[in-house]
């Protein structure tokens, strides 16, 4: 601490033609190196033209180290407050025979006062050539204190995405939002009090819309097992979504602590199983099921069981190229144990409180014979109004989408937490508004199987999510290895399953308070 090291020899080497190989193509590749020391990760320092300011890019291509430290005039002591680098490629020269202890170098030599400054004559990497590789390190007293070191860190930005740009296309959701809500309240309204007013006979006989399917609306769907466990999941990732945002909004979970919002996401997680048993066994419950365990055992291993399966080959695929990047065996172990020894217990208790509480009522009675649905509309096809409705969601996130795909595989600081909490409100409003008024549409035209196309109205949005993300993959990032390419499109299908289960859940829940609502507002004899 504090010795500058000018013209330091770590190493000289002869590279053999798969060494020069490989060493073009991470050169062509880009590859950087990733270092951290006192917690604070290496950066090089850009100038921004347009500003006049400077930004920091992680990682590093070259040798010149400079450590900004902060003295404290109390203590006399020094903390350091940041790792830049300044990279050079120059063909070193020497005389003599060389030694490694002893050599001096003719294109740098700190005792002439000759340093590295540019790199007008580089290194070509070339097969039978000798390479010498060196560093330097300088120290410099800076006036940033050690607690506000971060700030520099976190003023990083991508040209490509302008704050105004985001703003607009957050206000155009809430518009849309609020259009929708004023006319499914003032459209209900009206409906409600048509049907309340109808006296005579005649009247009622002549009446259509939603209410001909009150005898129908809560019939226990098709697979509905299975759509009980995608609930109870849905809201187990929507509980760890709000408290981890929470967390992090509040200052919990910053970007200095290395692996803090995914050790915090994991643990949020498994706790909350308890409210994932709890919402499928009362759902299942109001559909007379009768085998509690049965659709616990479904909710504590399906997800979970599925995205461990793709976890686990994607490292085994990192394995097999002997990357450091392979999630270690003793971490692997450490989370089937929270799985088996937490989640799974919690998921157990959470349903065998929900099916002890008393069925959820419907507000109507459900007629013995189904009644037949009559002939729909070409624009009311499922499939059409499924696709159709998970466009608005995906609009609320997609800008936000790419800060989040930046970060995680570009290797940048994500850090704007409190906008990604508003992005998620708006999010949770905009499923439910756009999947509730495609829901009213659909029992309008006396279709009353609402339950699973509730759910996949606005779950659909993953399906753009996923295709954003391969147009993200082909526009933004040069991958060219099938390895990578597959570990990308493994997580991110992934992802987009849990964004499916998010979404399809909300918009699931609001429709459910929809219909009780609506059907518990009329008069119906």
């Amino acid at each position: 601490m504090g010795e500058p090291k000018m013209c330091q020899i770590i190493c000289k080497t002869k590279i053999d033609d798969k060494q020069t190989k490989e060493l073009k193509e991470k050169i062509e590749d880009e590859y950087r190196v990733n270092m951290i020391l006192d917690n604070l990760p290496l950066v090089v320092s850009i100038a921004r033209q347009d500003r006049g300011a400077t930004v920091y890019q992680a990682g590093c291509q070259g040798p010149i180290c400079w450590l900004k430290y902060h003295k404290d005039e109390t203590t006399d002591l020094s903390r350091i407050v940041g790792f830049e680098v300044k990279p050079f490629s120059i063909n070193h020269q020497f005389e003599g025979p060389w030694n490694d202890k002893t050599t001096r170098l003719i294109t740098c030599d700190p005792h002439a006062s000759k340093l590295v400054v540019n790199s007008d004559t580089p290194q070509e990497v070339e097969a039978g050539k000798e390479i010498i590789f060196t560093y330097d390190v300088g120290f410099e007293e800076s006036d940033v204190k050690w607690a506000s070191r971060w700030d520099t860190y976190l003023l990083m930005t991508d040209d490509q995405i302008h704050w105004f740009s985001i703003v607009n296309s957050l206000m155009i959701v809430l518009f849309l939002s609020g259009m929708v809500a004023m006319i499914m309240l003032r459209t209900l309204y009206r409906d409600i009090s048509r049907y309340n007013q109808l006296e005579t006979e005649e009247e009622a006989q002549e009446e259509t819309g939603w209410k001909l399917v009150h005898g129908d609306v809560f019939r226990p769907p098709a697979n509905s097992d299975l759509l009980c466990v995608c609930v109870g999941t849905g809201v187990q990732f929507f509980g760890m979504l709000l408290v981890t945002m929470i967390f992090a909004v509040l200052g919990f979970l910053s970007p200095s602590n290395r692996g803090g919002l995914m050790t915090a996401m994991l643990l949020t997680w498994v706790l909350m199983g308890l409210f994932a048993g709890y919402a499928s066994s009362r759902l299942y419950k109001m559909f007379k099921g009768s085998e509690w365990k049965s659709i616990t055992l479904r909710t504590a291993f399906l997800f979970p069981g599925i995205a461990f399966g793709i976890f686990f080959i994607l490292n085994a695929l990192i394995w097999g190229e002997k990357s450091s990047g392979a999630v270690p065996f003793t971490t692997m172990f450490a989370l089937v144990l929270l799985w088996f020894g937490i989640s799974v217990p919690l998921v157990f208790v959470g349903s065998y409180l929900g099916f002890k509480q008393p069925a959820i009522e419907a507000p109507v009675k459900t007629n013995k014979i189904p009644r037949q649905v009559p002939e729909q509309a070409w624009y009311m096809n499922p499939a059409f109004t499924i696709l159709i409705g998970g466009i608005l969601p995906f609009g609320a996130v997609f800008i936000e989408l790419f800060f989040i795909l930046t970060s995680i595989w570009l290797h940048q600081f994500y850090y704007i937490f409190g906008f990604l909490f508003l992005v998620f409100i708006i999010l949770i409003i905009t499923c439910a508004e756009i999947t509730i008024v495609l829901c009213y549409f659909q029992l309008c035209s006396e279709d009353y199987m609402w339950w699973w196309r509730s759910y996949l109205t606005s779950g659909s949005s993953a399906i753009y999510l996923f295709l954003y993300a391969g147009f993200y993959f082909f526009t933004k990032l040069q991958i060219t290895k099938v390895v990578s390419g597959i570990l990308y499109f493994g997580y991110m299908l992934l992802a987009s399953f849990a964004f499916c289960v998010l979404t399809g859940t909300i918009g699931f829940c609001a429709c459910f308070w929809f219909t009780r609502l609506i059907y518990s507002s009329v008069k119906i004899d």
